[in-house]
């Protein structure tokens, strides 16, 4: 059983190569959606998976990629989509 999850996390997520690490770790979770930098220097993440994939990518989301500081994450659940694959968007 599949689900849906929005999520925002804010800090230091913008030029630290936090996209492109989520892609690579949804990817490794077999998680399908996207993530897209916001204009306030926030990072916007949609993604469908397990359970179990979506809670190790949600870990990985709290933490990120080495040089990101991460100051807070919001998650809301929500329908599912239906993406096809996991993709940086801008």
């Amino acid at each position: 059983m599949k689900k849906h999850v929005s999520i925002r996390v804010q800090g230091r997520v913008q030029g630290v190569w936090y996209r492109a690490n989520a892609e690579q770790k949804a990817r490794q979770e077999g998680i399908h959606g996207f993530v897209q930098n916001n204009p306030d220097g926030s990072v916007s993440i949609e993604a469908e998976g397990s359970p179990e994939a979506l809670d190790t990518f949600l870990d990985w989301c709290r933490r990120g990629p080495l040089l990101a500081r991460v100051d807070d994450v919001q998650v809301l659940e929500g329908p599912l989509v239906g993406y096809a694959t996991f993709e940086q968007r801008r």
